[in-house]
């Protein structure tokens, strides 16, 4: 029984554990989880997951309850079936589906996981994110999945629903080094029915597409969408020769729609100026790739993610490479 110790990286070690030990067939006891947390232990998205990854392995767990400190998953061999789990709260969907997805590489037929919670909340990838920015670049590496969002999920009520369908997948080595010239810029802007009359969605498209400082083709769509809380978000998925990169940023209540759009923007051209390949959040999710097929990937930096991550992927004994460079970190295995 492999055991890890929590306390430090948040939720991102029971995620990055679960889905290797699964993988492997390694039984993984995960210590102190989220310990230097001011809410420690399991909270409802990581139950979700753990629920979600142990129904595609018919693992049996100990400790998948919220507050839990300790998480006891021993897997069985993975298997297709259509697993539904419900957050119960607005915790994030998108990351539910972070950690069942490298399992479509050892899948013999295809599965589907129906998360319901929150699919644009804080301190997640927006579902858009995932759906332009991640998927593209795994599925250019041989990655067979397909993202379907059914409703939107915002703070505090959640209630979003969406489907992560997995084929059985042979994952090449990850390239995504030099990330080649700006192709074209993608804007994704939704917002709740209930901000139509003003306009939330138009205006954060039109905002980012005319601040956005970038010689290439620019697409915008603004859509809305039935949910149980009112909210927008704006993903901008910037589209190179080489990679992908995608920066987003939530409305709130009292927060101008041309300032959901600027952050996008500042992130977008704080990115560019620079010659990393991936943006800084995306790093961290495809270290799990990098292990279990090779590759290399340029980040912006080692987010205390990639730390963590790096540590959970060596203890389970597979290579996790992070080597500074001048103007980026180099990822690789």
């Amino acid at each position: 029984m492999l055991e890890i110790d929590g306390g430090d990286g948040g939720g991102q070690v029971v995620r990055t554990a679960v889905t290797l030990s699964a993988l492997s067939g390694r039984a993984v006891t995960v210590e102190n989880v989220r310990g230097d947390r001011s809410t420690p232990g399991m909270r409802p998205q990581h139950v979700a997951a753990v629920e979600a990854a142990a129904a595609l392995c018919s693992a049996t767990v100990e400790g998948a309850t919220t507050g839990a400190d300790a998480l006891v998953f021993d897997p069985g061999p993975l298997r297709a079936d259509k697993v539904a789990v419900d957050v119960g709260t607005a915790g994030s969907v998108p990351l539910v589906f972070d950690t069942v997805l490298p399992l479509a590489t050892a899948l013999d037929e295809p599965a589907t996981v129906t998360a319901t919670g929150g699919t644009d909340v804080e301190w997640s990838p927006p579902v858009d994110y995932f759906q332009r920015v991640k998927l593209p670049l795994l599925s250019a590496a041989g990655l067979e999945a397909d993202l379907s969002v059914d409703r939107r999920g915002f703070y505090p009520v959640g209630g979003g629903e969406a489907t992560l369908s997995l084929s059985p997948s042979s994952l090449d080595p990850i390239s995504a080094v030099d990330r080649g010239s700006l192709r074209r810029l993608e804007v994704h802007s939704v917002a709740t029915t209930d901000l139509a009359d003003a306009e939330v969605a138009e205006r954060q498209a039109a905002a980012v597409a005319e601040g956005v400082d970038a010689d290439a083709p620019i697409g915008a769509e603004a859509t809305y969408a039935e949910a149980d809380s009112p909210g927008s978000v704006v993903v901008l998925a910037a589209v190179y020769g080489g990679s992908r990169a995608g920066f987003g940023a939530l409305g709130e209540a009292g927060k101008p729609s041309e300032q959901v759009a600027s952050e996008a923007v500042e992130a977008f051209e704080s990115f560019h100026a620079g010659d990393a390949a991936v943006d800084a959040h995306l790093a961290d999710q495809l270290q799990v790739p990098l292990a279990l097929a090779g590759g290399e990937v340029a980040a912006p930096r080692a987010t205390p993610h990639v730390e963590t991550n790096r540590a959970v992927v060596e203890a389970f004994g597979y290579d996790a490479g992070v080597e500074a460079r001048d103007d980026h970190v180099l990822l690789s295995a």
